[in-house]
Parts: structure tokens; sequence; C-alpha cells
């Protein structure tokens, strides 16, 4: 299908897929909240071909307009740091976080996050877009971060998440070396650490985590690790990787050896999807940041 952003609304030309289907179908197939489809219809805020029609059948070619109407409109004070843009549309934005740079602040006073960054690009693009991330990074962990900028999409984006639709891939630097070359699969639960606030732990129940992952090269003491998440944990890579034994370099929480740099040895190198909208496959990449590669760099066997 294809698409534009006008402003704060998103232009659709309906397809042969929707030929023929009602507007509620429409909107239940992209998974629109019952809270955004009551406003679109309190507020007339979505037009066909130009007018607005409280029940109508979609036809190929017509033009739907909707208007993205957010209570909680996602506002962050913008910050003009420059953003690393790994790819954009007129529905996405994804962004190659620095190690460092929360996602979003802890305290709402302090202004220096992802999410800061790109209200500030949003405005300096004239776009008048709320700030909308579908999942998180840790601190100190860089890589990319996939943006929404149509609120009416969120809960599609979730969905897509929660079945796996979504294939997040990162790579790793952990201590020791690997046998062999072939995919292999962590399962376990996870819980939060009674002793230690910040720290997560293999418990007997708790919040399931699969983690697959694959040695790319083994280093004289370490080696360069992909894993694929199939559940999104919090440090779900860093606690699975200590527990078969390879703690990402860096690590401060999961690693308690010395390392020549300063915070965990983990980048989200690749985001890979159908596009909702397209439903072409998108596969978005970026390189390891200058320390991570400074690793790679190293004499390798």
């Amino acid at each position: 299908m294809k698409y534009h952003q006008k402003g704060n609304d998103l232009v659709l030309i309906i397809d042969e897929v929707f030929d023929h289907q009602d507007l509620e179908t429409f909107f239940h197939h992209f998974h629109f909240s019952k809270k955004a489809i009551h406003l679109l219809h309190q507020n007339k805020g979505y037009k066909i071909n130009n007018e607005y029609q409280q029940k109508a059948i979609l036809h190929k070619g017509d033009i739907l307009t909707l208007h993205a109407y957010d209570p909680d409109d996602g506002t962050y004070e913008p910050n003009f740091e420059p953003i690393d843009i790994a790819y954009e549309d007129e529905l996405l934005l994804i962004v190659n976080k620095p190690a460092y740079l929360p996602v979003y602040p802890s305290d709402l006073s302090n202004h220096e996050s992802l999410a800061h960054r790109v209200a500030g690009y949003y405005i300096s693009q004239g776009y008048d877009l709320p700030v909308r991330y579908i999942h998180r990074l840790d601190d100190e962990t860089s890589g990319l971060v996939v943006f929404v900028k149509s609120t009416l999409f969120l809960p599609l984006f979730d969905y897509l998440l929660s079945i796996k639709e979504i294939k997040r891939s990162y790579l790793a630097f952990v201590e020791g070396r690997f046998k062999d070359h072939k995919t292999h699969k962590i399962e376990t639960y996870l819980a939060r650490d009674r002793h230690h606030a910040k720290r997560m732990r293999v418990a007997n129940k708790g919040q399931k985590a699969i983690t697959y992952y694959q040695c790319l090269e083994n280093y004289e003491s370490y080696a360069l690790v992909k894993c694929v998440l199939e559940s999104g944990r919090r440090h779900q890579i860093r606690v699975h990787m200590a527990h078969i034994g390879h703690p990402l370099i860096g690590d401060p929480l999961y690693n308690p050896h010395p390392s020549q740099i300063k915070r965990q040895a983990l980048h989200a190198c690749s985001i890979e999807m159908i596009h909702p909208l397209t439903n072409e496959r998108l596969l978005v990449s970026c390189d390891l940041p200058a320390d991570l590669q400074s690793l790679k760099a190293s004499r390798h066997s």
C-alpha cells in the first residue's frame, strides 16, 4: 500500500487487499486500539477521498487520510544534538543509538536522551509528531531503536513484537572461546535478583526468555557472537551469556573481570521485519561503533 505523511496525518492509497472491505475491518487489521477508533469517529479524524463518512466501504484507489489524536502527546523537550538515522520513511524512524545515551530519561528534568534528540530532529524537519519508541536498549548498549511516527500504529508494532515478527539481532564480545560456529539456543526463566536491585538472574520461575547465539569469530581469549532474541527481557543477553560461562566483556553487573572497554560490549546491529504497509521485507543494519571495532581489530584465530 502506498502512503505518505502530510503534517500530522497519514495518507494511504487503498490497494486490492482492502478493496470492498469496510473501514472497521481496516482499523482492526492494523490493530488500532478501541480508544483510537472511538476518537477517530468522535473527532471526524479520518477522511475518504477528502470526505468524512461514518460507515464506508473502501475501494481500490481510495485516499484514506488518518489523523492520530494522542491525549498523551509524547512531548519531550527538544535536544538538537544530531542523530544517526539508519532508516526513515513516513511511518518509521530507526536510529543508531550511541552508547551511554538512554532511550528515555529516568528524570524528566534531564533532556539528554535519545527521545529528546528525536524530538529535536522532528522539529528541525517541520514534523508535528509525538515521539514514540517500540522497544528499549540499556543505556550502555549501542545500536538500533525503532520509533513509530503515527500513534495509531503503535499497538500493531507491539503485536508484531509479541509474535516475533520483528527480528532483533545483536553483536556481543564475550569471554572465552567456542568449539563451533553453530547456532545454539538458551531457554530459561529470568527474575530479579533479590540481593542486587539492578541485576537479573536465571530462576526456576519468572519470565520465560529465549536467546539464540552463534559464534562468529574466536579471538585469543574471547569471541564475537551474534545473538537473536525471541523474547525481550531485561538484561536478557547479558544474563544468558553469563549463565553459560561467557559473560560480556566490560559488563559491570555480570562480569567482575577488568576490561579494555568501559561498558558491556553489546550492540543492536540489525532490525528485520515485513513492513506492515508496503508488505516489503525491511532489513536495517548498522556497523559496530569505534570502541567495539577496536576489539574486532585484535588478532584472531
